[in-house]
C-alpha cells in the first residue's frame, strides 16, 4: 500500500512542508530511514538524524524548525508521537480489513454471524456459534460449539476457542492461544493414582481484552474463569481454572496463575511471576518480575522477591544480600577479637 504525504497529513490533520505528492510504502526508525519510508521525530535526542535520514516523509512536532538543509518532506502535527501511533493504528485497520469466507473451511449447523466476517482457510466453526459484526478469524483456527463472539474481534492464525466460551467486543487473540482448555483438576486415590475431575465450566472474556500468543486460559471446574474488560495479557501466560482477573490489569509474559486466585483491577504484574492458588490480590497492586506470590496482597501493595515482600524492603535487603560473604567474614573477625 502506498500513501502520499498529503493523504497522511489529511489523516493526522497536519501540515505538509515539502512535496505533498511524496509517496511512502513502509515505516522505519528515523536513523534507519530509506527512500519510500515514513518515520517520525519526537525525542530531541534524535534530532540530528533528521538532517541525514533518507526517509521520504517525517512526522514532526509543529514547533520544529530545521537549522540545516533537509531532504525529507515534513508533516507538522501537534504531537508527533501520538500522531505516529494514530497512523500505526490506522495502518493496522487497513491491513486487517478483510472479509469473506475462504475455502476450505467448515461452518456447522446453527451458526449465525454478522456482516463483514472474515474466515480464513482451514477454519472450523462448531455448532450454534454466534459471531458478531466485523469479526476476523485467520486461517487454521478452531471455534468450538456454543461459543459467543462479540463485534470487532480479531483472532489470528491458529487460535483455539473451546466450547461454551463467551467473548465480548473488540477483543484480540494472537496466534497459538488456547481459550477454554480443561482446568488442572485431578483427585488423588488411595493407590497413588489420580482420577480426572470433569471441568464443566467455561471462560468469559469481557470487552477490549487483548491476549498475546501461546497463552492458555483454562475453563472453570464449575462456574467461569473470567477476564474482565480492558485486561492485557502478554505471550506465554497460564491462567488456571476459576481465576478472575480484574479490569485493566496488565500481565507480562510467562506469568502463571494457579486456580481460583482473584486478581484485582488496575494491577501491573511483571514477567515470570508465579501465583499460588486461592489467593486474593487487591486493586492497584504492582508485582515486580520473577516474584513468587504465596499470600493475599492488599490494594496498592508493591512487592518483589520469592516469596515476595515489600518492594522498598526488598531493595534495601538486596544490598545486604550481595554483601553476605563480607558480612560473614566481618562477623567472624569480630567474634575472634571478642574471644
Amino acid at each position: 500500500m502506498k500513501f502520499t504525504a498529503a493523504q497522511i497529513a489529511g489523516i493526522l490533520e497536519g501540515e505538509v512542508v515539502g512535496n505533498p505528492d511524496a509517496e511512502v510504502f513502509k515505516l522505519s526508525k528515523i536513523e534507519e530511514g530509506t527512500e519510500g519510508s515514513l518515520t517520525f521525530l519526537a525525542n530531541p535526542k534524535y534530532i540530528n538524524y533528521i538532517y541525514s535520514t533518507q526517509a521520504t516523509v517525517t512526522i514532526v512536532n509543529s514547533t520544529f524548525e530545521p537549522e540545516q538543509e533537509i531532504t525529507t518532506t515534513l508533516i507538522k502535527v501537534e504531537d508527533a508521537y501520538k500522531s505516529f501511533s494514530k497512523l500505526l493504528e490506522y495502518y493496522n485497520q487497513v491491513k486487517l480489513m478483510k472479509s469473506g469466507i475462504e475455502q476450505p473451511s467448515v461452518i456447522s449447523d446453527g451458526v449465525t454471524y454478522g456482516s463483514d466476517l472474515y474466515l480464513g482457510s482451514f477454519c472450523y466453526i462448531g455448532k450454534n456459534v454466534i459471531i458478531g459484526k466485523n469479526v476476523k478469524i485467520y486461517p487454521n483456527s478452531f471455534i468450538g460449539d456454543n461459543v459467543t463472539i462479540g463485534d470487532d474481534c480479531v483472532f489470528f492464525a491458529g487460535v483455539r476457542i473451546y466450547s461454551e466460551t463467551v467473548i465480548g467486543n473488540r477483543c484480540t487473540i494472537h496466534s497459538g492461544t488456547i481459550i477454554g482448555s480443561d482446568g488442572f483438576g485431578f483427585a488423588p486415590q488411595e493407590d497413588g493414582t489420580y482420577v480426572k475431575v470433569p471441568q464443566i465450566g467455561n471462560v468469559i472474556i469481557e470487552d477490549d481484552v487483548e491476549i498475546g500468543a501461546c497463552t492458555t486460559v483454562d475453563r472453570a471446574t464449575l462456574g467461569s474463569t473470567i477476564i474482565r474488560k480492558g485486561v492485557k495479557l502478554d505471550n506465554h501466560i497460564q491462567v488456571a481454572h476459576n481465576v478472575e482477573i480484574g479490569e485493566n490489569t496488565v500481565i507480562a509474559a510467562q506469568t502463571g496463575i494457579a486456580g481460583t486466585t482473584k486478581i484485582g483491577k488496575n494491577c501491573l504484574i511483571g514477567g515470570q511471576v508465579g501465583f499460588a492458588g486461592h489467593l486474593v490480590i487487591g486493586d492497584g497492586v504492582k508485582i515486580q518480575a520473577q516474584s513468587g506470590i504465596g499470600k493475599n496482597l492488599e490494594a496498592g501493595e508493591v512487592v518483589q522477591g520469592s516469596p515476595a515482600f515489600n518492594y522498598g524492603d526488598f531493595a534495601k535487603s538486596f544490598v545486604h544480600f550481595r554483601n553476605l560473604p563480607k558480612i560473614v567474614t566481618d562477623l567472624e573477625e569480630l567474634k575472634n577479637k571478642i574471644k
